[in-house]
């Protein structure tokens, strides 16, 4: 049995990154070779480290402000403490409303999380927007928050989500979203709408990195997972293996599959950018070791004893103590190396989670 408790480690608060660098290339980068210690390096560095016939693959979802504040059905409007910075004029009946997957377009039906959690019961009415532009009905409730609802039909849904919601940044940045955020949290090949948190470890790149990389003849491949639930839900059991990962949609095409086989074929590495491209291509050869195209529900948990098959280099952010996505980077660079090198990465001042620095895992 592997403890939750093994994957803890300090960190001060001041360390947690409240905001994007200007330039996405400028963040530092841990680079950790596994057996062989670890390096302080620049991003910038990123495309010279790579070997010639390396195959580099991207998480190419996109990220929709899935955030919305809205009222419930004829509650009272009386003062209440704001329990979020972004709704400091939160009253009795305010409503927010988390999407993180949605399950049909017709009817229109999402997975969700809502606050307050407690009080939004099945068969509720929600609001969104000064003339109630949309309106939600709570179908089904779970654990913690998670509530299954279905919107009333309207012409252009994605086109109010888009001008009504917010972006969703995670709750440690302690600030409300901004107009700047839509392009800053955002990789810049961002192409499938659908994630409520970005891949962080693509936040990096630039046009300039990327054709870098194309002067040096690294071979790219893209593929999709739409980051929901299955990435960030808190860990809330003792024992790592009790845990229950969330699906998340995932899509590889057959050009991104055809690169990745030959690449395996070839004996070449396949550098994952982020966790979320970890995930996608492991759970995709988890049966026979070949990537095969299509679309998948991806529920892998990768923890420490998994058997990588496809991903030989990893570039990814820094992760919260106890969670999956710090699980995953410990199965790869091995968890007491990771650990090791979280510490120096602390001690050094590196900016920490979605805005902040980079670590490189080969």
């Amino acid at each position: 049995m592997v403890q939750v408790s093994e994957f803890d480690y300090r960190l001060p608060e001041e360390r947690i990154a409240q905001e994007p660098l200007r330039d996405r290339a400028a963040s530092r980068m841990l680079r950790l070779k596994r057996g062989s210690g670890i390096q302080d390096l620049g991003f910038s560095d990123f495309p010279e480290l790579l070997r010639s016939r390396d195959l580099v693959v991207f998480n190419n979802t996109r990220v929709f402000p899935a955030r919305l504040y809205g009222r419930r059905s004829g509650a009272r409007a009386r003062p209440l403490s704001p329990r979020n910075p972004a709704s400091r004029d939160f009253l009795s009946g305010r409503v927010e409303v988390l999407l993180t997957k949605q399950l049909s377009e017709e009817p229109n039906e999402w997975e969700c999380l809502v606050r307050p959690g407690r009080k939004i019961g099945l068969g509720e009415k929600l609001h969104f927007g000064e003339d109630e532009a949309l309106t939600a009905e709570v179908m089904a409730r779970g654990a913690f928050g998670e509530r299954r609802i279905r919107f009333h039909p309207v012409p252009d849904f994605f086109s109010l989500v888009e001008s009504l919601g917010h972006v969703p940044l995670p709750p440690y940045i302690s600030r409300d979203d901004r107009p700047a955020d839509r392009d800053r949290y955002q990789t810049v090949y961002a192409r499938e709408r659908g994630s409520v948190a970005a891949p962080t470890a693509g936040l990096h790149f630039t046009p300039e990195i990327l054709a870098r990389m194309k002067q040096r003849s690294i071979e790219t491949a893209e593929i999709t997972l739409h980051v929901g639930l299955g990435t960030f839900q808190p860990v809330r059991v003792e024992r790592v293996e009790e845990h229950r990962l969330h699906s998340e949609k995932s899509s590889i095409s057959t050009d991104a599959a055809e690169r990745i086989n030959r690449a395996l074929d070839e004996g070449r590495r396949v550098v994952a950018v982020g966790t979320t491209t970890v995930r996608t291509l492991e759970h995709a050869a988890r049966d026979s070791g070949r990537i095969g195209a299509g679309n998948r529900e991806a529920g892998l948990f990768i923890y420490p004893g998994f058997r990588f098959r496809v991903v030989g280099a990893l570039l990814t952010n820094f992760h919260l103590p106890r969670s999956t996505l710090l699980m995953l980077v410990c199965a790869f660079g091995g968890t007491e190396e990771v650990l090791r090198a979280y510490r120096h990465a602390v001690e050094q001042r590196y900016r920490f989670y979605s805005y902040g620095d980079c670590m490189l895992v080969e």
